[in-house]
């Protein structure tokens, strides 16, 4: 049955309706954008008494800072192992909750709890946990031999906040999965099995081509987050370190603009940090995006 479809008296009602998203949009959004993208070409006194015109020498500087360079490498390595982890976590979790049907209620419930805590709360819980002193992962893991203080120890400093990020993804990702999976025609999956598909092959080439739309938009949604929305978490639990060990984009801009006063190579780094991002997400929609089926 086709819906009916609605349609607003006169012209100016649709353009009401739009009107508060345009407003969010311009003013946390554009408006800041384009003050960051203004600033950026300016060297600004740390006390704000003034300002001199640079044009992109900020930028410029950025390119000779090799902070500024191993904090990329820092951050696409951190995006990556964030968004492939929250993925697989989510999609497992995801098939898991829809295998047990009906009796998957409350491992549904228990699983979508960490969406809903803040990220410099996910920060310290997993801070507690991986203490060298109290913790009780860190004390396991020096029963098994091995030696943890991610404060010492860049790598493990790097590994701790992945963890904690993509824990705080999951449940995300388990929703749409979810969604994903129960949308799945039912009788597709029958059919294969009665053709001799086991489940390997039934999840390889129905379930994963089928989930296609919502993997690509996943991933997009993924890495953002992990780009932007992970500053509370390395805040709260490493601070950046130990040295520069999981100093991401985001938090230079932080350290540099709040810490050090640079607010022109802040705002650089800022527009530089948008600029990758929306590249990330315009090569995902022109070369990925090609090989969904909606």
């Amino acid at each position: 049955m086709q819906a009916k479809r609605v349609t607003f008296p006169g012209k100016i009602t649709p353009y009401l309706l739009l009107l508060p998203q345009v407003a969010v949009t311009l003013v946390f959004f554009v408006w800041p954008a384009g003050e960051a993208l203004v600033s950026s070409l300016f060297a600004q006194d740390a006390f704000g008494l003034g300002s001199t015109f640079v044009g992109l020498a900020n930028f410029a500087a950025l390119l000779r800072d090799p902070a500024y360079l191993e904090a990329v490498g820092v951050s696409f390595l951190f995006a990556f192992c964030v968004t492939v982890l929250a993925m697989g976590l989510g999609l497992l979790f995801a098939a898991a909750a829809d295998a047990l049907g009906k009796a998957a209620g409350l491992y549904q419930v228990l699983l979508v709890w960490p969406y809903a805590v803040a990220p410099a709360v996910a920060g310290v819980l997993w801070l507690f946990m991986f203490d060298p002193s109290v913790g009780m992962i860190a004390r396991a893991l020096r029963t098994m031999g091995l030696s943890w203080n991610h404060m010492l120890d860049g790598g493990q400093a790097l590994t701790l906040v992945i963890l904690a990020a993509a824990w705080k993804q999951v449940s995300y990702n388990f929703l749409f999965f979810y969604a994903g999976l129960r949308a799945i025609p039912q009788g597709a999956l029958e059919a294969a099995a009665l053709d001799g598909a086991g489940p390997f092959q039934r999840f390889r080439h129905i379930v994963l081509p089928l989930l296609a739309p919502t993997t690509f938009f996943l991933l997009v949604v993924n890495l953002t987050y992990a780009f932007f929305d992970t500053f509370g978490i390395i805040h709260a639990t490493t601070g950046g370190g130990p040295g520069r060990a999981t100093t991401i984009l985001v938090y230079k801009v932080f350290r540099d603009g709040f810490e050090g006063l640079d607010l022109g190579g802040s705002s650089a780094q800022s527009v530089v940090l948008l600029v990758i991002v929306v590249a990330l997400t315009a090569l995902q929609f022109r070369h990925i995006e090609h090989k969904v089926s909606y």
